[in-house]
């Protein structure tokens, strides 16, 4: 059973940084693509990065462009998120997802994250 789990959250002054990581546990077999979405009140979910297995494909939602960095470590089977120059619009709960494709598709979320950018 393959279960994701968010840490790295919090409370961050504008301007300040946090980095979310998402622990893997379970077997991955497949082309996987690793996603951060993140959904604010009243809002709907979405996605704010993305990166392939192999980390050929890099994308982000133009909001966080030049500010997040979303990395993979196969080694240590996490994939994190790296937000600097956080501002009160990021505030939200960030999930981790990944789409795993062998023969069919099959999706995993966490249970998501509060990341809170106030002053």
């Amino acid at each position: 059973q393959v279960q994701l789990v968010e840490s790295g959250g919090g409370l961050a002054q504008p301007g300040g940084s946090l980095r979310l990581s998402c622990a893997v546990s379970g077997s991955i077999r497949g082309m996987t693509t690793w996603n951060w979405h993140r959904q604010a009140p009243g809002k709907q979910r979405e996605l704010v990065a993305t990166i392939t297995s192999g980390g050929f494909t890099i994308a982000y939602a133009d909001s966080v462009k030049g500010r997040f960095t979303i990395s993979r470590d196969n080694a240590k089977n996490t994939v994190s998120l790296q937000m600097n120059n956080l501002k009160p619009e990021d505030t939200a709960v960030y999930y981790c997802n990944v789409q795993v494709v062998l023969f069919r598709k099959d999706e995993y979320w966490g249970p998501g994250t509060q990341v809170t950018v106030s002053s």
